[in-house]
């Protein structure tokens, strides 16, 4: 059981209560029909990272779908919130990459977003034994992984909200979906 296939995908909801706040992010993501189990943060070897609109042809509701996720709510209003998924995609694409997971509080969206993809970065460099120093900036480290030739693409997508002023429930999900056919 290998995913051939996978895309990103993002929403976002606003609700009095939490639970349905939640169901319209998933919706909002075109993943509310589906049963997700949340899964850790491997990109499989040799699958294919797809644009959300073909990804989407693959689920049929009901479905059992596996997904990494990343979630997070306030109903504080005014407060900025983000959840973001991160990838690193080895240049061998017999080797896993790397899937990360963020949510934070007061975050921007490109905050939230270079984060999670530093994480992913991270990850996969430590595995791939790729010389760096973790104190150095983002940039520095991409700029080390590319003249590495180890990791081939960083990504992330990330959606970012602010509390409703009524003081409804917010949520923010980002989620990679796991495709097998």
């Amino acid at each position: 059981m290998v995913p051939k296939r996978l895309f990103f995908t993002k929403g976002v909801g606003k609700h009095k209560e939490r639970l349905t706040s939640f169901e319209l992010a998933l919706r909002d993501a075109g993943i509310a029909a589906q049963n997700l189990v949340r899964v850790s943060s491997i990109f499989p070897p040799q699958a294919k990272l797809v644009p959300r609109k073909e990804g989407l042809k693959y689920l049929s509701p009901g479905e059992v779908v596996f997904a990494v996720v990343a979630e997070n709510s306030t109903r504080e209003p005014h407060r900025l919130v983000a959840s973001s998924i991160g990838v690193a995609i080895p240049t061998d694409r017999n080797t896993y990459g790397y899937l990360s997971e963020h949510h934070s509080f007061g975050e921007t969206e490109e905050q939230a977003g270079e984060y999670a993809e530093e994480l992913a970065a991270e990850m996969l460099a430590t595995t791939l034994d790729v010389d760096f120093d973790p104190d150095k900036s983002w940039d520095e480290k991409k700029e080390i992984y590319r003249i590495s030739n180890k990791i081939v693409r960083t990504a992330n997508v990330t959606q970012s909200a602010v509390g409703d002023k009524r003081g409804l429930w917010t949520t923010t999900i980002a989620a990679a979906i796991l495709i097998f056919e």
